[in-house]
């Protein structure tokens, strides 16, 4: 493989031609060889997903099921009631913490859960875009790299550019994001488990407008909802720091930057403490939704999740499982690649059949599912398919005596 010095066409622009020879047959097909080990290890990948997924429904459906019936009420203004130790329990109340969290550095200060330090720096960003040609009996590729100044939270290192002269990123930032959390998170009488605590991430912009920027020296300024480490924010240069802020689970008493938020919870009481339920089915309930709900509410908020998981790991499992069938039978188009018309019907064939049959064996999977995880459902449901079959046998000898 050979590559051409780059023609500038801008100072931010610039193009690369590389060449390499085209593959010989045997070249090919041991490309193609290797794919087919991929695609084999995705296909038997497929089948685990779509199995295992099955089970995982139904044990979730069943603990859901079993904490439904479980589950006691709480009413907050009650106290603090003992007799429900070891017990599951829902209530609905609003999040309570014990002060206020700051950033010094900025001097932000609100009464919440979390609160989030967002950094960007102004960086140069590399982007490529390329396309082969054939030319002279070679592959030849054409890449363009072009180069623009964005905010980016991450640090984007300038040495692996294509051409990193007059695109110089610094090596670090001069602020680091980070994400405070408060130490208690209380409901009503009680206090959050870590588990809870970490549910809560309805982040929302702090908004500093009439924020007092005279508190800060002259390179510090507020401009919209960011602190920039530039006295010119509007003309940002490459190294600029700008800083924003969000917070999570409003917990306190007073107007700004709103009232505390009601949550739901179903975990297990402990004393003080909410803690994870362990069901006898084999999950772990340990519930919080950012909105007053009812035991009922919730629980079939956590089915109707469920019911969404099931058909996304699916979905994804027939997805595998298409990859897999479609990387394993490519060896053959490879055979027939050398005649254009029958290339381009094998290639057709080839998707088509990795379509039915994928599809097949996806239904195939998951009804052996749902026979193992669930053997009665799927008898009946058996037993419900054939039904027709029988009763039009049952009415052969009939009209044969007549």
């Amino acid at each position: 493989m050979s590559s051409q010095p780059f023609s500038e066409t801008d100072h931010n622009q610039h193009k690369r031609v590389s060449s390499r020879s085209n593959p010989g047959f045997l070249e090919r097909l041991s490309d193609t060889a290797g794919g087919t080990v991929v695609g084999v290890a995705l296909f038997f990948l497929s089948f685990y997903v779509l199995f295992s997924n099955e089970g995982r429904a139904l044990q979730t459906a069943s603990s859901l099921d079993e904490g439904l019936s479980q589950v006691v009420s709480l009413v907050p203004s009650s106290g603090l009631d003992r007799q429900n130790d070891n017990h599951l329990v829902h209530l609905s109340a609003r999040l309570r913490t014990s002060s206020p969290l700051h950033d010094p550095n900025y001097k932000v200060m609100v009464q919440a859960v979390k609160l989030k330090r967002q950094v960007e720096m102004y960086q140069w960003v590399e982007y490529r875009e390329s396309k082969d040609y054939q030319e002279d009996g070679e592959t030849k590729t054409e890449t363009t790299y072009t180069y623009n100044t964005e905010w980016k939270s991450e640090l984007i290192n300038s040495r692996n550019f294509d051409k990193e002269i007059g695109h110089i990123n610094p090596g670090a930032m001069a602020v680091e994001s980070v994400t405070v959390v408060a130490p208690e998170v209380r409901v009503g009488p009680f206090l959050l488990s870590k588990g809870l605590v970490e549910q809560i991430n309805d982040f929302q912009t702090l908004s500093l407008r009439g924020f007092p920027a005279s508190d800060f020296d002259t390179f510090l300024t507020v401009d919209g909802d960011y602190f920039y480490h530039t006295p010119y924010p509007r003309r940002p240069e490459v190294g600029d720091v700008r800083v924003s802020f969000s917070f999570a689970g409003l917990s306190g008493e007073g107007s700004y930057p709103g009232p505390a938020e009601t949550v739901s919870v179903v975990a297990m009481q402990r004393g003080e403490n909410l803690m994870p339920f362990k069901t006898k089915s084999g999950d772990t309930l340990e519930i919080l939704y950012l909105q007053e709900l009812s035991a009922q509410e919730v629980f079939e908020k956590e089915h109707q999740y469920n019911t969404m998981k099931t058909w996304g790991l699916r979905a994804a499992g027939w997805a595998l499982m298409f990859l897999g069938i479609s990387l394993t039978i490519r060896i053959i188009h490879t055979l027939v690649d050398w005649v254009p018309i029958l290339r381009e019907l094998v290639s057709l064939g080839l998707k088509l059949f990795a379509l039915c049959v994928s599809c097949s064996l996806s239904l195939l999977t998951i009804a052996v599912g749902w026979l193992f995880y669930r053997p009665l459902v799927a008898a009946a449901l058996g037993v419900v398919a054939l039904l027709p079959v029988l009763i039009a046998r049952s009415r052969v000898p009939a009209k044969k005596h007549q």
